[in-house]
């Protein structure tokens, strides 16, 4: 079952998000790991400990290999912020790791901007 088959359940096209995103990350505002839109983030293998929640669980199927945090909050339909701490949630039980965004990739560079959104375009 891919990501976007489990989405059905919580995601109404006329009415949005059927689970609210403060309920997501618990009320928290702030990810515990400091991550840019454009930092890469990859499963390292390693098998959480206990049950992760569903939003979890989507996250780290997305971290497959290696994918920006962007990437990941556009595929969960998720604010960027929510999306930085679920991933830090990951990065914290040790299932996700984090690299720098590519000093090449300028984020305000229009070039940029237009491949990644090319590439979300894509995928959703």
């Amino acid at each position: 079952m891919s990501v976007l088959d489990t989405d059905e359940h919580w995601f109404d096209d006329a009415a949005g998000r059927l689970i609210r995103p403060y309920t997501v990350s618990n009320g928290r505002t702030e990810p515990t790991t400091r991550m840019e839109l454009l930092s890469m983030v990859i499963a390292t293998g390693r098998r959480p400990q206990g049950q992760l929640g569903p939003e979890h669980a989507q996250a780290l199927g997305l971290c497959g290999s290696f994918t920006t945090v962007a990437e990941v909050a556009a595929r969960l339909r998720l604010p960027a912020v929510v999306a930085k701490i679920l991933l830090s949630d990951l990065v914290d039980w040790g299932v996700v790791d984090t690299r720098a965004p590519d000093p090449m990739a300028d984020s305000t560079n229009l070039t940029v901007l237009e491949a990644i959104l090319d590439a979300l375009e894509r995928r959703i």
